[in-house]
């Protein structure tokens, strides 16, 4: 972790924020861009978007209208994997958001296997279009075959992950090897916010549930990913630095696993 608590350094030196949006489901126009300008403004400078999400343009346009230097944001989009070539697909995500480079590129999901999209991956970080390179939704096995014959290895495995997915085997698995777990769906789109147990320690905090999620994975290590295009909830989200969960609020979390601790980024595939 940095000194403020607000980031993570990578193995390959680079710093992502803990702390990002996500803009999964958030369709191409003017709320896309609302959604990344009321997050800027909020204080995030971490955005995650996707080839697949099909609203990297709008991404983009909010980047450049928010006023906030270009380098004060860490960018993400993720390789579509029924494409051919992730070279050739980062140039083109790199057109769509009107940018020179992303900060973090990665495999969106292991389709057709964890490896033969690599060698395009490690061309696109050496041609400067992504800082970093990474993977999502990769199971602990899925990576070690990828790590067996990479040349550049990939910092992030990026997955579903909170107190009711609390994959701890790939959790230990990934920061055994220097690759920091991101967490996507923290707040299980919108179904987890209900639970009495998260809602009770909410209530003691005087805090919302989505906080009490988030924070429980900043104080697990992860980078969090909260996605919300709602402005006071985006705000909401990004006020979780100044509270802590105590031992016993953390424990009763991690009592809500449904995973059993595995090593797998997925239940079943959808692809």
């Amino acid at each position: 972790m940095t000194a403020d608590g607000r980031a993570r350094v990578l193995a390959d030196g680079n710093e992502i924020p803990v702390l990002g949006l996500g803009v999964w489901q958030v369709p191409e126009g003017r709320e896309c861009e609302d959604t990344v300008r009321w997050a800027l403004e909020a204080g995030y400078r971490h955005v995650d978007t996707a080839q697949a999400y099909g609203n990297e343009r709008s991404v983009g346009r909010a980047l450049r209208e928010s006023g906030v230097p270009r380098e004060d944001i860490f960018v993400t989009t993720k390789f579509y994997p029924r494409g051919k070539d992730a070279e050739a697909e980062a140039q083109r995500s790199l057109e769509r958001l009107g940018v020179d480079y992303v900060d973090l590129y990665i495999i969106h999901w292991p389709q057709g296997g964890p490896t033969w999209a690599w060698d395009g991956m490690q061309r696109a970080r050496e041609r400067g279009y992504a800082r970093s390179i990474g993977v999502s939704n990769f199971s602990l096995g899925e990576l070690d075959e990828l790590l067996a014959v990479a040349d550049t290895r990939p910092v992030v495995n990026q997955v579903q992950f909170s107190p009711f997915e609390d994959r701890r085997a790939l959790l230990d698995g990934c920061e055994q090897r220097d690759v920091v777990i991101e967490a996507y769906s923290p707040l299980g789109t919108g179904r987890h916010l209900g639970d009495d147990r998260v809602g009770r320690i909410a209530d003691r905090l005087g805090r919302t549930p989505a906080q009490v999620l988030i924070r429980w994975c900043l104080q697990r290590d992860l980078v969090v990913l909260p996605k919300s295009t709602h402005r006071e909830r985006i705000e909401e989200n990004a006020q979780v630095f100044d509270f802590t969960l105590t031992d016993d609020d953390m424990a009763a979390l991690d009592a809500l696993d449904t995973t059993g601790g595995t090593d797998r980024a997925r239940e079943r595939k959808w692809w």
